[in-house]
Order: structure tokens, then sequence, then C-alpha cells
């Protein structure tokens, strides 16, 4: 396999890191541990610290919805670019996350449709299949963790 230098890695779709051991992968000629939910965190600010991902001023700001003074088109293609998503995604994304916490607080499913702004009950069930991978009543029953509740306020 080629070497690939960890600034050209973001680019990289097709890119197949060669495991280290069963639980780690080589990365920019160290071995990295596989990530789990307990340890994603440290793992994300060791990727930010080695420069392998970096935060992108105008695409925070373009995910918060807030105006710059850049288009609208230069806009979408630059968070595109550089998260993969599109802007339209990244927004169903965090609706999906919301109504996830909602039901999770034990708000009824019809007040999640409405206050989430889906369209009906259907619609919700699916923006959350796909996106969460259950439905809103196995969420709202269920007690297992669920890797979109990080704390945003680290993030």
């Amino acid at each position: 396999m080629p070497q690939i230098r960890c600034d050209e890695l973001r680019d990289r779709n097709d890119v197949i890191l060669p495991n280290a051991t069963g639980k780690s992968f080589w990365l920019d000629g160290s071995s990295w541990e596989i990530p789990t939910f307990e340890n994603v965190e440290t793992f994300v600010e060791r990727l930010v610290r080695r420069g392998v991902v970096q935060e992108d001023r105008i695409v925070k700001a373009a995910i918060r919805g807030e105006l710059q003074d850049i288009t609208t088109r230069t806009e979408q293609r630059r968070v595109l670019r550089i998260t993969g998503l599109t802007c339209g995604a990244i927004h169903q994304i965090e609706r999906a996350r919301q109504a996830t916490l909602s039901l999770k607080q034990g708000a009824p499913i019809l007040d999640v449709v409405h206050e989430a702004g889906y369209y009906d009950q259907a619609h919700l069930t699916r923006s959350l299949k796909r996106f969460v991978g259950l439905s809103p009543a196995r969420i709202a029953r269920e007690q297992e963790q669920l890797s979109l509740l990080y704390n945003r306020d680290r993030a």
C-alpha cells in the first residue's frame, strides 16, 4: 500500500488503514487504538493534536446557521468537501439527534413530531431508523446509551 500523509487522508474515500493488531490500526507511522464509546473523545483529541482532524471556522459557522461573508454555494461546497456531508444532511442528523433526546427525556412521540418539525409520525420514524437505527417507540422505552447523545458543549 502506498504511504499516505495525514494531510492527504481527509480527502480520501478509498483508504483502508492496515491493522496493527486486532484492536489497532496504523496511521501516519503510528499504531492507533480503535476507539470505543468510552475513549472516543480522547481518540479525537489525539487526532486533532496530530493534525489529522482540523476545525474549519466556515464549516462550524455554517452548521450553526450563522451568516457569513461568502456565497451560499461556496459555503455548501466547502461543507461538503470538509465533512463529506451536505448542509441538509447535517441538519437532518441534528434534528434526529434532538428528537432522540426529547424521546429519551419522556416526551410523547406526537409532541416530538411537532416540536422537531417532522410532517407526521411516519416521517419521524423513517428519519430515526435511518440516522439512529431505532424506531421512536424503541428509543423511548430502552435505556441503552446512544453515541449521538454526546456532550455538545465540548464540541
